[in-house]
């Protein structure tokens, strides 16, 4: 199964495909950037956000996790806040689920100030717009860009076309739009029919389904765990 989220993630997912008996082929499609923005200082803040571990290695990368380990963590999912307990962080909050979950998480948190938001230069969603009915205010910086690869590793399209790559896992919808660009002239047709793609939800897989990939397989909720329990059913589909 081919794993396209970005690294650190895509080589920690096939490890845990491997743990299933899957072969995981790591091919994350968008990389990894830190930004060098100006950061507000924690003092006056109720919280921090977090909607992907990226932000947490961004700020590790820039040196200044240490002026916000004092602040409440509020995170969209599991994984996210169990890097930000490893990264130090006292008080984590998971919202285990995804970002309208984390704005109702939110919403009603007993919080009495603004919440400190770092976040990636092409967010999906707007935080301060969602989250401004219920009267909180949110502090925006966009602390680093995923920025999509120009093609696949070497020897992808072979093995999708030869059909020793059975399925790929899709964990973002900018992830799902690079791969149907890259492989828009070199897939075979009925690759599209035959592939399986494993979308953590059904706004991820919107790209691939007016791309015409027809065999999509969705999370029952959007989790590693959720993932990994969809690669491993299909998986045993088709090897029954």
């Amino acid at each position: 199964m081919l794993v396209t989220r970005p690294d650190p993630d895509a080589s920690d997912t096939a490890a845990r495909l491997g743990a299933l008996g899957i072969e995981g082929v790591p091919c994350p499609l968008l990389r990894h950037q830190t930004l060098e923005v100006s950061l507000p200082e924690p003092k006056g803040f109720a919280a921090l956000v977090l909607t992907s571990a990226n932000a947490l290695r961004a700020l590790d990368e820039r040196g200044v996790l240490d002026r916000y380990r004092s602040l409440p963590v509020y995170s969209v999912g599991n994984r996210t806040a169990a890097l930000a307990r490893e990264l130090g962080f006292a008080q984590v909050t998971s919202a285990d689920g995804d970002f309208a979950d984390l704005v109702e998480l939110l919403a009603h948190a007993p919080l009495s100030g603004p919440i400190f938001y770092p976040a990636a230069r092409d967010m999906s969603a707007d935080l301060g717009k969602s989250l401004a009915p219920f009267g909180r205010m949110v502090i925006t910086a966009e602390v680093y860009a995923m920025n999509p690869v120009m093609e696949l590793p070497k020897g992808v399209i072979d093995r999708l076309n030869a059909g020793e790559i059975e399925a790929a896992l899709f964990y973002s919808k900018r992830t799902a739009q690079t791969f149907v660009r890259l492989v828009e002239r070199g897939l075979e047709r009925q690759v599209r029919t035959r592939l399986g793609v494993l979308c953590l939800s059904e706004a991820v897989a919107a790209p691939l389904l007016d791309a015409h990939f027809v065999r999509v397989g969705l999370a029952d909720h959007p989790s590693e765990e959720a993932m990994m329990g969809l690669a491993l059913s299909f998986a045993r589909d088709q090897n029954p």
